[in-house]
């Protein structure tokens, strides 16, 4: 049964830092990519950062240098470091993976996180 589990999200106030983590499992090898992924109210689901199996990552220009992402393929673990937290950023977070290439993809439950 493949799936994702999200966990860390919370309320932290303007400036300060949470680190949100997401196990997959459910398949034997290190997932081809993993993602993370933000939806606020009233607005369309985006990508915040991803990383792919072989360590390469992206991230949306609005979480540049403040959002650090990373994984453990050991443990097909992907974690999300958020420092300097804007209001702005706050939103239910989403943990996003494709197992291989050419799989589906799977999402996560989602955790809220709050920033006052």
């Amino acid at each position: 049964h493949v799936q994702l589990v999200e966990s860390g999200g919370g309320s932290v106030q303007a400036g300060g830092s949470l680190r949100l983590s997401c196990v997959a499992s459910g398949y034997p090898m290190p997932w081809y990519d993993m993602s993370w992924y933000r939806q606020a109210p009233g607005k369309e689901r985006e990508l915040v950062a991803g990383i792919d199996s072989s360590g390469s990552t992206r991230y949306a220009d609005s979480v540049k240098r403040r959002f650090s992402i990373s994984r453990d393929n050991a443990k097909n673990t992907v974690d999300l470091q958020m420092n300097s937290l804007k209001p702005e950023d706050a939103a239910m977070y989403y943990c996003w993976g494709r197992p291989w290439r050419t799989s589906p993809a799977y999402w996560g439950q989602g955790t809220q996180v709050t920033v006052s």
